[in-house]
């Protein structure tokens, strides 16, 4: 006999029997699942964690980068270096070569001996940027200071013994190891002590007519790191001592030859002689149109060729002033190049003798002659020029070089002209002049001492 068992039984009959299996099942997944939820929670702190270490590391490497040298945006000093600058001392010894460039050097002289050698022993101080910095980078680990130098030509009594006075900038050419680079540099001043013409007392003096006179010099050398404190330096380079025009005779004396020296950094560290992996941020550069404008004056003694063939020279000293417009384009950091509007006013422009005049005394520099200067109207003292200009922009100083020509002038102004110039930075809008002009690549002009102005300008602070 079959016994029937409802349906509805044997489902809830099944049921019971599966319910304890489907408990387990549940509380199994319920449990993967909070495991699964803690994973997930402790894996988004890690990353929050995470995200907050790269901020602070993006912090302190934006830091790093404007505090490695504060002027690439930030006016409070690098925490990570003890001063911006590294501060120097050094000696050094030039002997050279004294250029036979008139009869005086040649041999024409009290002692009928040539001047052909001259030793100067110079002191010197200076800062640089320091190694690994924004500046270092942009301008090649450039160094300034002044210096204090005794020159001697071996002839006391008919040149004297010169001291001389200067300012100097260099910088990197190339490196060739964190120890050794190929560097350049160049010194400007005066220098003082000097034995210049005298028709009674030293009248075989051509070359210098007065007892100041300017100083310039350039050169090359290479650069040894010893060790932390000292750097040894041997090179060559070239020097010009003249009056600029402003006193005669005018000849100048040139010299080249060699330098040795030793310089002392009093607070470099031995972090800076190796090469950084972090290089320094540098801002970008925007290039811009800036505008100078300078005045100037100065003073010129002129010499007048007459019919024998022999150049006499003018009873005084004449005015100069002039003024020079330029918009310059600054391309990057190192380097602005422009046109400039030049006007000048030169009271010895075009001045004469009196033909009928024959005899005459030469006393060089004393004003005193036979002939009559004769200076003509204002129209032929005033000239209107335009000049290419391109300038080497470095902290602190400009060394600017022109080419242009008088498209308004008589007689002497006409033809070409040369300017070199050096500015030295007073604020961020100002600036000391301090010019040569010459005329046709070898005739001198005059001096253009004056003061400048720049507008419009927009160069990145990374300089002071």
């Amino acid at each position: 006999m079959r016994v029937k068992i409802p349906r509805r039984e044997i489902i809830l009959f099944c049921s019971a029997l599966l319910f304890p299996v489907a408990s387990l099942c549940a509380q199994e997944v319920g449990q993967e699942v909070k495991e699964v939820r803690q994973d997930v929670e402790q894996l988004q702190q890690d990353v929050r964690e995470l995200r907050e270490e790269v901020r602070r590391l993006q912090d302190e490497l934006h830091g790093f980068r404007r505090n490695s040298f504060p002027q690439c945006g930030m006016d409070t000093v690098a925490p990570y270096v003890p001063h911006r600058f590294i501060h120097r001392l050094g000696i050094e010894a030039r002997p050279q070569y004294v250029f036979p460039t008139n009869p005086f050097l040649q041999g024409e002289n009290e002692r009928w001996k040539p001047i052909q050698s001259s030793f100067a022993a110079h002191l010197k101080y200076s800062f640089k940027f320091r190694p690994n910095t924004c500046a270092d980078r942009i301008y090649g680990g450039a160094y300034q200071g002044f210096g204090l130098a005794v020159t001697t030509f071996g002839d006391r009594k008919q040149l004297g013994d010169p001291v001389t006075f200067y300012v100097f900038q260099g910088a990197r050419i190339a490196r060739f190891n964190p120890h050794l680079s190929l560097n350049y540099e160049w010194n400007f001043g005066l220098s003082a002590g000097w034995k210049p013409y005298d028709n009674d007392y030293n009248s075989y003096n051509g070359a210098v007519g007065s007892r100041v006179n300017a100083y310039l010099n350039a050169g090359i050398y290479l650069n040894w790191s010893l060790s932390r404190y000292f750097d040894f330096i041997i090179g060559g380079d070239f020097t010009h001592f003249s009056n600029g025009n402003t006193k005669f005779p005018n000849a100048g004396v040139n010299t080249t030859g060699a330098k040795i020296g030793l310089v002392y950094n009093f607070n470099r560290e031995e972090s800076d002689l190796t090469k950084s992996l972090v290089k320094p941020y540098i801002p970008r550069f925007p290039r811009h149109i800036s505008y100078d404008l300078v005045l100037f004056g100065s003073w010129r003694r002129k010499g007048v060729y007459v019919e024998s063939g022999k150049q006499i020279a003018s009873p005084g000293s004449y005015p100069v002033a002039g003024f020079n417009f330029a918009p310059m384009y600054n391309l990057n950091y190192k380097l602005r190049f422009g046109v400039s509007l030049d006007g000048v006013y030169d009271g010895s422009a075009n001045v004469y003798t009196e033909d009928r005049i024959v005899e005459y005394d030469y006393d060089g520099g004393s004003g005193t002659s036979g002939r009559r200067f004769l200076v003509p109207g204002i129209q032929h003292q005033l000239a209107l020029g335009l000049s290419g200009r391109a300038e080497y922009v470095m902290p602190f100083f400009t060394i600017g070089v022109g080419l242009g020509t008088n498209v308004l002038g008589r007689g002497d102004l006409r033809g070409l002209y040369q300017v070199f110039a050096l500015k030295i930075d007073m604020t961020r809008s100002s600036f000391l002049h301090i010019g040569y002009n010459l005329q046709n690549f070898q005739t001198p002009n005059y001096l253009m001492l004056g003061l400048g102005f720049r507008f419009n300008n927009k160069y990145p602070k990374v300089r002071h």
